[in-house]
């Protein structure tokens, strides 16, 4: 791969740990051995995008993809414009990065009204797809989010399709349940009606299903499109541009979780696969340690990680609802909230399950909790 840039000076500083009532990890958490971050790389590309949302680990090496590494999308283009990056990085453990994607706005083989300004809806599957959301702006503001669309990019970085009308409107973040031969898609979306309601919050945050199935030489095809989830608060915002339903995450027993941020809770939608009617979900936790989770994946042992845009905590939670861990992955102060207040979005645990990988939009980094 044709590495641009590699880390300059991995750096490793001690981590605060504590749970919302004991002052100590559980020895069952997942994240209670990991008491370190570990800076890997920046993630600016040469064009200067910064502001990183997505992160996901690559499953599969094929074309330019290495499993293992983890892709980026950045959200805001060199001048910090909300909702007008459009690259995709690939940074390994070791810290070299790559370009991966860089797609054109004007020359997209399929609508995305507005253009691009990639989220945190970003996915990688086994068979060399990465599809990305894009939710854009024209200058940055709230008042300027148009609907975008969902882009199929295929192992090389190219754009082959993208996906976009009915109920794609803002998608925010998304996760994949990978079939090989098929896949699903769960997308949060939370323009429905936000930007008429500003500055004022308004429950009409949705999840979509997306069914995909493959075939050889072939762009994905969509065969289905389901809302499974409705109700949920969202409201612009003039630091994060919106706020709104984020992260996901698909538990084996059928859970979809859902990092509800205006509400500061974790939800989960049941029979999340089958299900046809939407549903607002039944709140797991809220409260506590929980200060506008962002970021979600699932842990392991199946307990449910959020990541705090409120401060800099890594917050872990069992499906019943035990906030079991908390971790300080941010401790940058950040007048006048608390440190590492809107910093953390994405999160994955790495492939080896050895720790968390976060990126931090104050420092423009992908960073490791091991």
């Amino acid at each position: 791969m044709d590495r641009f840039k590699a880390a300059a000076g991995i750096a490793c500083a001690a981590l605060m740990a504590a749970s919302p009532v004991a002052g100590q990890a559980s020895d069952s958490a997942f994240i209670a051995p990991f008491n370190n971050v570990m800076t890997i790389a920046s993630t600016v590309p040469k064009n200067g995008d910064v502001n990183p949302y997505g992160l996901v680990v690559v499953p599969t090496s094929m074309g330019r993809l290495v499993a293992g590494d983890a892709l980026i999308s950045n959200f805001n283009n060199h001048r910090n414009l909300q909702g007008t990056g459009s690259t995709i990085v690939e940074i390994s453990r070791s810290g070299s990065v790559s370009l991966f994607a860089s797609p054109d706005p004007n020359k997209l083989p399929g609508a995305c009204p507005g253009g691009l300004g990639f989220t945190t809806a970003l996915v990688a599957l086994r068979s060399g797809w990465v599809i990305v959301g894009s939710l854009p702006t024209k200058n940055g503001t709230s008042a300027t989010m148009q609907a975008g669309c969902l882009l199929v990019i295929d192992q090389n970085g190219t754009v082959v399709e993208t996906i976009s009308g009915g109920a794609i409107n803002g998608p925010w973040d998304m996760t994949a349940v990978d079939n090989g031969s098929s896949a699903t898609l769960f997308v949060t979306n939370v323009l429905n009606g936000t930007v008429a309601a500003s500055p004022n919050i308004v429950d009409q945050g949705t999840v979509v299903r997306i069914g995909l199935s493959f075939s050889t030489n072939a762009p994905p095809q969509v065969t289905s499109e389901t809302t499974i989830g409705s109700g949920f608060p969202e409201r612009t915002d003039p630091s994060s541009l919106v706020v709104g339903p984020t992260g996901v995450g698909f538990a084996g027993d059928g859970t979809l979780y859902v990092a509800d941020s205006a509400a500061s809770r974790v939800a989960a939608i049941p029979n999340a696969m089958l299900r046809t009617t939407p549903t607002g979900g039944t709140t797991v936790s809220a409260g506590g340690a929980l200060n506008d989770p962002l970021g979600l994946a699932m842990a392991p042992n199946g307990d449910i990680l959020t990541a705090n845009g409120g401060d800099g905590n890594l917050v872990e939670t069992t499906p019943a609802g035990s906030q079991v861990a908390v971790k300080m992955l941010d401790t940058s102060p950040a007048p006048p909230g608390p440190n590492g207040n809107g910093t953390l979005f994405g999160i994955a645990v790495t492939a080896n399950q050895d720790g968390v990988y976060f990126v931090d939009d104050g420092t423009n980094t992908l960073n490791l909790l091991h």
